[in-house]
């Protein structure tokens, strides 16, 4: 890594040398949003700095290296996009591999292809063509609603209400439930806005034309992203705000947005997950990079292996160990590692208050999952960084 990236033994102040606005812009962050905008930035003659409150730089994409394999230490990142643009910038950087998203659920110990597809409707009904399946599901939705009803319906009845009894009750409803941590049916509905039935025989969770992994993991993109930038790792910005501001003319701040203002108006909340890895002496645990446990006896949502985002075919036995992740959703708690949003009435108004806080400040940019409080896929997470540089570029720094 040839970015100035400060030891974590080392214990000079987070400021570093030097007095006075020596910085156009400081990055509070160094995920996929921090990092994009650090390199355009910078390659528009720019003088930045990236702070990282964690000990290693790239956010949730981070990867950490087990057996020789690439282990997505925050969970499953799989970059896909219909968007030429952010494909091309991407693939500068690394060459991407030939993953394919093909999800399984595991319920009860019988297997069902993801997403919904003819080869689910065949595990579940054994049914081979289209119009057998369409048959059962409109049978099991019954008949069609008022509009004014439907907007009253709890999860439980809008999913069953979309894919049928048998597709709810085996493949989302115990999932759902672990996943919030509460009954389905005292769930709101709009969590679950549609679910895509496919009714042709393919495996391929996303539709979007572009689809991998970078070869060697996500490290090398956000090494790629960085090179050049000043960086420090395990500094708290807002530990060090009083050092940390005067040095820019421009900050962009991708941490939590109620965090920025002390929580003045209270946390927004989130939910969240942690993850129980280990090191297997096997080749071939489960035979695909991800398994979804539907029901909900199981008490983890999905086991990840991570050798088979990287490692195809005979490949997969190269290597005589492997890697798994067991995964579990979790209430958050303040100090917790925020992951989702919790889109509800009452986090929306609060968001909306803080948004209010956030405009009022001067040459302070909020961009990403936790400064704008909004679940961002990794091509989206770059495309804002792109879109909001050209904004820059429009606007200029103000000094």
């Amino acid at each position: 890594m040839e970015h100035n990236k400060q030891s974590e033994h080392a214990t000079p102040s987070p400021m570093g040398e030097g007095k006075g606005r020596r910085l156009d812009y400081l990055i509070v962050g160094s995920g996929l949003m921090g990092a994009t905008f650090a390199h355009l930035a910078r390659q528009a003659g720019k003088r930045c700095m990236v702070v990282e409150r964690r000990k290693h730089t790239g956010g949730n994409v981070h990867c950490q290296t087990m057996a020789g394999i690439n282990v997505h230490q925050y969970g499953p990142h799989i970059l896909h996009t219909n968007d030429c643009e952010v494909w091309r910038f991407v693939k500068q950087f690394v060459e991407m591999n030939r993953y394919t998203n093909c999800p399984l659920a595991n319920y009860r110990g019988q297997l069902y292809n993801l997403p919904f597809n003819m080869n689910t409707f065949y595990q579940m009904w054994g049914v081979t063509t289209p119009e057998e399946a369409q048959a059962i599901i409109e049978k099991q939705r019954g008949t069609p609603l008022p509009r004014e009803v439907e907007a009253e319906l709890t999860l439980e009845e809008q999913a069953m209400r979309l894919v049928g009894r048998d597709i709810y009750e085996r493949l989302i409803k115990g999932y759902t439930e672990k996943q919030w941590g509460r009954p389905c049916t005292e769930l709101p509905a709009f969590i679950i806005k549609r679910l895509p039935l496919r009714f042709v025989f393919d495996n391929n969770y996303f539709n979007d034309r572009y689809q991998g992994i970078p070869i060697g993991g996500y490290n090398p993109l956000i090494d790629a992203l960085l090179e050049g930038v000043e960086v420090r790792t395990g500094v708290d910005f807002l530990s060090h705000r009083a050092e940390l501001v005067p040095l820019a003319r421009r900050i962009l701040y991708t941490g939590p947005l109620d965090a920025y203002f002390d929580y003045r108006l209270g946390h927004l909340q989130y939910r969240t997950v942690r993850f129980e890895t280990e090191v297997l002496a096997q080749p071939n645990f489960q035979g695909n990079a991800v398994v979804n446990y539907t029901d909900r006896e199981t008490p983890w949502t999905r086991i990840i292996e991570h050798k088979h985002f990287e490692a195809f075919g005979d490949e997969v036995y190269q290597n005589p160990c492997t890697v798994i992740s067991r995964e579990y959703s979790t209430e958050w708690t303040p100090g917790m590692e925020p992951y989702y949003p919790v889109n509800d009435d009452r986090n929306m108004q609060l968001l909306a208050q803080y948004q209010e806080l956030a405009a009022r400040e001067e040459n302070v940019l909020f961009a990403g999952r936790l400064a704008e409080y909004k679940y961002y896929d990794m091509a989206p997470t770059i495309a804002r960084a792109m879109s909001l540089w050209q904004a820059e570029c429009v606007g200029g720094i103000r000094e």
